[in-house]
């Protein structure tokens, strides 16, 4: 059971997905690197600058928004599906046709931290602008410079929109930015009291817009809060995206990471795993195309930043763990709700003390994910299984199958139940009716069968 705390994620207006992209969305194949240059840099001050903007991509994770499945590295074409409708991610390569090969320096940055399109339209905030509006003018001229001298062009004409009249007016998004968007302007250091915090800080709130899924939205779909400046909303958990919830990165002891060490948050971002949690969802994008690339001291930056941030709820208690559980397990009893189903599909991997196996199977026990009184995460988990792919220095991938293609509602109910409720563990309770919700969002396969299973069975 692969579970997490969850970053970038998905989907910034709605159900569209906060992917760290320049102008859209994306999942890419983890094969997929960053492609060949356009053209040779005619210096080597001219080879550094894009290689330091190929690194700040990465950070960025632009690749996971602005490339398709199966289509050329940011190329765009990845689908959004929003409560109006469907969005999709443009092509940033320097194409001059259908890319943007033709745009100055002047557009870009204009597009890349003020929302705004060379034509004057104004982008659609699955585009993290807000959180981009903080980065450096070096940091931008450094990804002007990849992005027209160090990707290759790709001739890919942009999709249009899949958004009805008159929601498809483009001028009511303007009134959004003007009221939501902070206006681009520089990263202010002084308000940090080392460098590595503020260069984590930087990071956090730019680079890496963690905000964009980890932040709760009002109705009108900004985020509550851009930076810590602006209050405890910060970083505190978001709403569901594509199936998944966002956990606080604040230091709750038991639906945050206030239990976690700054060498746990570090190992969680180059790994994805931790004894804690491991990832799911929109983070292991962010793991495989973008943190296990970012260097030791800026990893090491954002995790001390982040560990600043203090519990949104002083009334929360710490994890303490309780064994009834594991006990009762141990001895055969399994009469509590779930436990069966608990013992017959996941104590082999989970273990019936919850714990898990550290870098392998994640703890159940204390997980974050498991906390709260949003079961979303855990119910997709159960129905449609995950990954936990490997990376440059946890080379492992170790696999979550699904199971709703065997256990009907009420099993998964009751399991979720079980693991929400044991060795300590605070979550609240879930119903048939809930995992059925769940169920209707997301893709349920059965494992594919020898062609004789039947014959043999």
């Amino acid at each position: 059971m692969t579970i997490t705390v969850s970053k970038r994620m998905r989907r910034a207006v709605g159900a569209v997905s906060a992917c760290a992209t320049l102008f859209g969305p994306l999942t890419v194949d983890a094969a997929q690197t960053a492609p060949s240059a356009q053209a040779a840099p005619s210096s080597t001050n001219d080879a550094a600058l894009i290689a330091h903007g190929e690194y700040l991509a990465r950070a960025g994770d632009c690749i996971a928004c602005h490339s398709a499945p199966s289509g050329k590295p940011f190329a765009g074409g990845l689908k959004f599906d929003t409560p109006i409708g469907a969005i999709y991610s443009t092509n940033i390569t320097p194409e001059r046709n259908t890319g943007i090969g033709l745009w100055t320096f002047a557009q870009f940055d204009r597009a890349v931290r003020a929302g705004v399109r060379p034509n004057g339209d104004t982008l659609y905030p699955a585009m993290p602008y807000p959180s981009y509006a903080r980065l450096s003018d070096d940091d931008m001229h450094a990804l002007y410079a990849y992005f027209t001298h160090g990707v290759a062009p790709v001739e890919q004409t942009n999709r249009p929109v899949d958004i009805v009249w008159p929601l498809s007016i483009r001028w009511p998004l303007g009134i959004w930015r003007h009221l939501f968007a902070p206006n681009p302007h520089a990263f202010d250091a002084a308000h940090y009291s080392d460098p590595v915090l503020a260069r984590g800080a930087y990071l956090v709130q730019g680079l890496g817009h963690c905000g964009a899924c980890h932040t709760p939205r009002s109705v009108t779909m900004q985020e509550l809060a851009l930076d810590d400046l602006d209050g405890p909303s910060y970083l505190s958990g978001g709403a569901a995206i594509d199936g998944w919830v966002p956990s606080s990165l604040r230091g709750n002891p038991r639906t945050g990471v206030g239990a976690w060490s700054e060498a746990d948050l570090v190992q969680f971002l180059k790994t994805g795993r931790t004894a804690h949690a491991a990832a799911f969802g929109g983070m292991t994008d962010v793991v495989q195309h973008s943190a296990q690339y970012m260097s030791d001291a800026d990893v090491i930056a954002m995790a001390r930043y982040i560990k600043t941030l203090p519990s949104s709820d002083p009334a929360e208690k710490p994890y303490v763990y309780d064994d009834s559980a594991a006990r009762a397990l141990r001895t055969g009893h399994a009469s509590a709700r779930g436990a069966a189903v608990y013992r017959d599909n996941c104590a082999s991997c989970h273990r019936s003390d919850g714990r898990g196996y550290t870098g392998l199977f994640p703890a159940l026990g204390g997980n974050p994910v498991l906390q709260g009184n949003d079961a979303t995460s855990i119910i997709h988990v159960l129905l449609s299984g995950s990954a936990l792919q490997g990376t440059k220095t946890a080379p492992s991938t170790f696999t979550m199958p699904a199971f709703g293609w065997r256990l009907n509602d009420a099993e998964v109910a009751d399991v979720t139940s079980f693991v929400r409720t044991s060795w300590g563990n605070t979550g609240s309770t879930v119903t048939a009716s809930d995992v059925a919700k769940v169920r209707k969002a997301v893709t349920v396969t059965a494992p594919e069968l020898p062609p004789d299973a039947v014959r043999r069975h």
